[in-house]
């Protein structure tokens, strides 16, 4: 059920904390910080009248696109944007896809945390968009690809080495295709993922074969068994970790199953950075 009186009192405050003359707007003789409610309107792209109607309570639920304009209007962080619908409409808004570059240093900060624990950032499409050094070692050096091709999926059927890895490829790559096809539709990437599948299904009979099951899978724990170029076969237990505030993002951890997994990618790390400090002295 939608609150209009909530809503109202929502859309002041936001309103309040505004900066009119970062927006362009002139910021001498006003009596009240923030911006005017004919302001708003004008940024959201509707009535001023409605949108007066809105914030004093009076009018009826506002549409989905009106809200989205309004959001858009008073600069709402996503969080905000999914209250505001919760008042306006009684439901969360639709879920919108966004493209992910890269992640802020603060979350860079958690991946490079673990010491021996490969750990990655990967978007609802499976990009990866970050990584902490023994990801880059023991998994992918990601950070020696193009960026375009930073992508799970298309590494399980392009990638000769990534395929390789795998002691058990078809579960695994059975498996990927399914996550990645849940995680699309539940972050709202359907278009973006479409491109994909039809790109790999061009290229790789087995992975129409697999889209075509039509499987859906969780990604949330598991065991990998990785075969390493340096250290042989390596078993990892995986987990997955929404991050908060971006839904889509996940965060996976890859934890050595053993203590002698744990020490030999400890060993082969040290051996790794005494190589480049050498390397650069």
């Amino acid at each position: 059920m939608h609150d209009i009186a909530s809503l109202g009192a929502f859309l002041r405050d936001r309103r309040k904390r505004l900066d009119p003359a970062a927006l362009g707007f002139p910021a001498t003789r006003r009596r009240t910080p923030g911006l005017r409610r004919e302001e708003v309107a004008q940024r959201a792209n509707i009535s001023p009248g409605w949108y007066t109607w809105l914030e004093q309570g009076r009018g009826g639920a506002p549409s989905a696109d009106v809200l989205n304009r309004i959001a858009a209007g008073l600069m709402l962080t996503e969080p905000e944007r999914e209250h505001l619908f919760m008042l306006g409409l009684g439901r969360p808004p639709e879920v919108r896809y966004q493209a992910v570059d890269g992640v802020s240093p603060r979350l860079q900060r958690v991946l490079d945390a673990f010491e021996v624990s490969p750990a990655i950032i990967k978007t609802a499409t499976w990009d990866v968009v970050a990584w902490n050094r023994p990801a880059a070692a023991i998994l992918t050096d990601y950070g020696a690809m193009p960026a375009k091709d930073r992508n799970i999926l298309r590494m399980m059927f392009s990638d000769a080495r990534a395929k390789n890895a795998q002691e058990d490829w078809l579960t695994v790559a059975r498996y990927v295709v399914g996550a990645v096809r849940a995680d699309s539709v539940r972050a709202g990437a359907s278009e973006e993922i479409a491109r994909l599948v039809d790109e790999l299904s061009a290229t790789s009979p087995e992975f129409e074969a697999l889209w075509r099951d039509n499987d859906v899978s969780s990604h949330a724990d598991g065991v990998k068994r990785l075969r390493h170029p340096h250290l042989g076969l390596l078993q990892l237990e995986f987990s997955a970790f929404a991050v908060d505030g971006r839904p889509e993002l996940a965060m996976m951890v890859y934890n050595p199953a053993s203590t002698a997994d744990a020490d030999l990618i400890r060993a082969y790390l040290a051996r790794r950075s005494d190589a480049r400090t050498r390397a650069g002295a």
